[in-house]
């Protein structure tokens, strides 16, 4: 609990929206930790406190899409693609993120013969925080990755970002090959 703690005052006095993200997590986990030590109140407080941070993410972007689809301005990225990860699997979501170079890998990763593009996307509807990365490792969302049904609409290219090595991405393939894990769809 201590450590929770201490994370959790860290976060506080970052006060960024990356770090937000990881409030729902900390106070979930510190309302467990009063379970086990049967206090009741506090593990009610800091299970509302959990509560109250869920909901819709309040990231406002940039958001970015990676891929190796030559697109256009106006073009819609849609939900029910293949998954570069599984073949076997039809995507019920559209994904994104507010970090360029996130969406760099993920160009880098993606399917395809194109070269590797970053679009400025932003979405019509309603997203999610990808529970794919989210709370995976660390509490929150600090990869910024999001998920939506809703299409995503296309508002520019970007040609700057932190391009990844052939081996950066060798390794990267061969981590994912490893991966039994399954994709939350």
């Amino acid at each position: 609990m201590k450590w929770l703690e201490t994370s959790l005052q860290c976060a506080r006095n970052v006060n960024d929206e990356n770090v937000k993200s990881a409030y729902t997590t900390l106070y979930a986990d510190i309302s467990g930790c009063y379970k086990v030590l049967h206090d009741s109140d506090n593990a009610r407080k800091y299970t509302e406190l959990s509560e109250s941070y869920k909901g819709a993410p309040s990231d406002k972007g940039p958001f970015y899409h990676g891929t190796k689809a030559d697109l256009k301005v106006g073009d819609l990225l849609t939900a029910g693609g293949i998954s570069n990860y599984k073949p076997e699997l039809q995507m019920n979501h559209i994904y994104f993120t507010a970090n360029i170079n996130g969406a760099g890998l993920a160009a880098a990763l993606a399917k395809g013969e194109g070269r590797e593009r970053v679009y400025r996307i932003e979405p019509t509807g309603e997203f999610e925080n990808d529970p794919n990365v989210t709370d995976k490792k660390f509490p929150g969302n600090l990869t910024r990755s999001y998920r939506s049904k809703e299409p995503l609409n296309i508002i520019g290219e970007e040609t700057e970002w932190n391009k990844i090595t052939t081996t950066e991405i060798s390794k990267w393939r061969e981590n994912l090959a490893k991966n039994k894990g399954e994709i939350i769809n």
